[in-house]
């Protein structure tokens, strides 16, 4: 992340339509997001976490987030976690994004497997999870709750082939 991110994850932070998705339901401020960018080190082994922006190529357009969460050296574990903005959903942004992170993951990182959490409702991420070689390998009952409702959740792993 760089300083001239925090407006694209003021944005994105504050859409509630994306709350249902995370643990969050608050808004930030551009103080706290640009404190968070300022703080962060870049480097999950310090941070237990790694946020990277999705940046177009062609013209350095920010469309979304890709998160490694929940990070566990020791295990050799993270979760993932990615948003795009709605103006560039369904380009084919996340797929790439996805399969980045997991060959950064298990190339660089030697992580021995990878995790998400994915709505059971939510069709396009679970294909998207799936594509990249996902599997599902449970399900959580009434684990999100969204609007007063609760969602089961399904758990998405990807272990890393030794070589």
């Amino acid at each position: 992340m760089e300083p001239q991110d925090v407006e694209v994850l003021y944005e994105m932070e504050n859409d509630p339509a994306s709350w249902d998705v995370s643990n969050f339901s608050v808004p930030y401020s551009h103080h706290v997001l640009s404190e968070y960018v300022a703080q962060s080190q870049s480097d999950i082994f310090a941070d237990r976490q790694l946020r990277l922006m999705i940046v177009r190529g062609e013209d350095g357009e920010a469309v979304g987030t890709i998160d490694l969460t929940d990070f566990s050296a020791f295990h050799r574990r993270g979760e993932v976690g990615i948003a795009i903005r709605e103006a560039f959903q369904g380009q084919g942004y996340a797929k790439e994004a996805l399969q980045l992170l997991a060959d950064y993951a298990f190339r660089f990182l030697r992580l021995k497997q990878l995790n998400a959490h994915v709505a059971k409702d939510n069709a396009q991420s679970l294909a998207l999870f799936q594509s990249c070689g996902f599997e599902q390998c449970g399900i959580l009952k009434a684990w999100w709750r969204v609007e007063g409702e609760y969602k089961d959740v399904v758990i998405l792993q990807r272990l890393r082939i030794e070589d």
